[in-house]
């Protein structure tokens, strides 16, 4: 016999336990997930850095509000999510001044390699800081809204996959893993398999695209000092941060994928490594580890967030592209107001909605 619930979410990631989390004690909530283990696939494989002044406007708005928030939930925490750590962008003025946004400000050539004596002098030509960026706790994150899901009283249910749904009179029916769920709304916060889930149900998919990106941990000869900024090449073909005394590094690539538990490609790691060699003096000894994430886009690069036009209570929280952890508490936020509206049958719309509005918020019009 299925369980029923107001709200059955599908996906264990940031996206998925935000709005859990958010959700919590006001109705009830199931959610599921594919795997194990919560945030198995990129939400344990993020870049752990909130940067106001990355992604289009409406993310940097949702960004803004998201370190509101957690900065606010900070407080209670015996361990605090953010940690501040600067964002720095270098290249040359023209790449620079394209990705540059109203977060961040100019600084010099001579200030850029006092803030980050690592890169070579010759390695860029400007660069622009945002101050307002922090690092972020993820694991802490994540149980955070695990356990605020928990103690408002949501199912969590992992191990299972989704593997029939349907429109069921007002509401819908899904099977997941060995048990069948009944509820008023089904939210999709699939990931890369955001588009599969859809047909699943029956609903007309977006073509959401995921794609790769690859990171890893390096032992160095001589460690990044406390307090160096995060340091991303405007042209998108490295970034790189302190972990301790070890150093995180990436091509940033944007290659793209089929939903997948992705690995890193040979040679892919060996390239960044030799890459950043040639533009810092960190003197990269060994590679710790290394893991490929997907980043699941929108062909606009806006967030996929609202109720399905054409499929009643289908709820899109996906394609979130690399603004996943950064927007998470905000877009939380506005999906359960969203939610709770659709529940109660009204639908209070905040600021930032009317921002997504014009591209995203009512899905397919």
């Amino acid at each position: 016999m299925a369980s029923i619930y107001d709200v059955v979410i599908v996906g264990g990631g940031i996206a998925g336990l935000s709005l859990a989390s958010a959700l919590a004690g006001q109705c009830s909530v199931a959610l599921v997930e594919a795997e194990q283990t919560l945030a198995y696939h990129t939400s344990s494989r993020s870049a752990r850095q909130l940067i106001p002044s990355y992604g289009p406007a409406v993310v940097q708005e949702l960004t803004v509000r998201t370190l509101e928030l957690m900065a606010a939930r900070d407080a209670a925490l015996p361990v605090p999510v953010l940690e501040p750590r600067s964002f720095m962008l270098v290249g040359d003025e023209a790449t620079v001044k394209a990705e540059a946004s109203g977060h961040m400000h100019s600084i010099t050539h001579a200030e850029a390699l006092e803030l980050c004596p690592a890169l070579m002098p010759g390695a860029f030509t400007v660069a622009g800081l945002d101050t307002g960026s922090f690092a972020c706790n993820a694991p802490v994150l994540l149980d955070d809204h695990r356990q605020r899901a928990g103690a408002g009283g949501v199912d969590i249910i992992t191990g299972a996959r989704v593997h029939s749904a349907q429109r069921l009179g007002s509401g819908w029916q899904l099977g997941a893993g060995m048990e069948g769920f009944q509820s008023a709304v089904v939210v999709n916060a699939a990931g890369a398999w955001a588009d599969e889930l859809a047909v699943l149900s029956g609903v007309e998919k977006l073509g959401l695209q995921p794609f790769r990106r690859t990171a890893a941990i390096v032992d160095v000869e001589r460690p990044l000092a406390p307090g160096t900024p995060m340091v991303a090449a405007a042209d998108n073909t490295y970034y790189f941060r302190r972990e301790g005394e070890q150093v995180l590094i990436s091509p940033s690539e944007t290659v793209p994928s089929g939903p997948e538990d992705a690995r890193p490609r040979p040679g892919d790691v060996d390239a960044i490594v030799a890459l950043v060699n040639s533009i810092t003096t960190l003197g990269i000894r060994s590679v710790a580890k290394a893991w490929t994430g997907l980043r699941t886009e929108a062909a606009d690069g806006v967030p996929v967030v609202g109720f399905d036009a054409e499929a009643p209570g289908f709820f899109w929280l996906a394609g979130q592209g690399g603004y996943g952890f950064q927007t998470s508490s905000a877009i939380a936020e506005l999906a359960a107001a969203d939610i709770l509206g659709f529940l109660s049958a009204t639908s209070p719309v905040s600021r930032t909605a009317s921002e997504l509005a014009a591209t995203r918020w009512s899905i397919r019009r």
